[in-house]
């Protein structure tokens, strides 16, 4: 079964890789790894924002997550034509814009790592960090990067 047959079942859309933001590039292939530069949550077009434990919950930050996860896989297909390429996710750093009480960043940011192992299966599953920070560009409540594993 192809990534994208995958996400058809899951019935995930991959929206366009977005533009970055400032002077950076949205992804580096070095070797036989593609970094990806920090993706922020959009839905239905419009970015999501807030602060968690603030004006946002938990759950709000959970689907953040799984969009910012959404976002990464759209800048993976951009820069290698095909998700079948993909041969592990090796680490994902999540940040969560947070008020000081909340400390639940870890459940949050399962939101993408829960649903990079549903599309990628065992090749999902990755090593992460999950920080809480105090405000995110454009007062995202999630940012994720990641560094991916390539196949030629």
């Amino acid at each position: 079964m192809t990534i994208e047959t995958r996400l058809a079942e899951l019935g995930i859309l991959l929206p366009e890789a977005a533009a970055p933001v400032a002077a950076y590039a949205p992804t580096v292939l070095a070797g036989n790894l593609l970094h990806i530069s920090g993706q922020l949550p959009f839905l239905e077009g419009q970015l999501m924002t807030g602060r968690l434990g603030e004006d946002r919950d938990e759950a709000y930050g959970f689907r953040a997550a799984e969009r910012c996860a959404i976002m990464l896989m759209a800048q993976m297909k951009a820069a290698l034509t095909s998700l079948d390429r993909v041969e592990k996710i090796i680490k994902l750093n999540a940040f969560v814009n947070s008020a000081p009480s909340f400390t639940r960043q870890a459940q949050v940011v399962n939101g993408a790592s829960e649903l990079l192992a549903k599309v990628f299966g065992d090749a999902g599953v990755h090593a992460r960090s999950a920080v809480g920070v105090a405000v995110l560009p454009l007062n995202a409540p999630v940012e994720i990067d990641a560094v991916v594993a390539v196949r030629p």
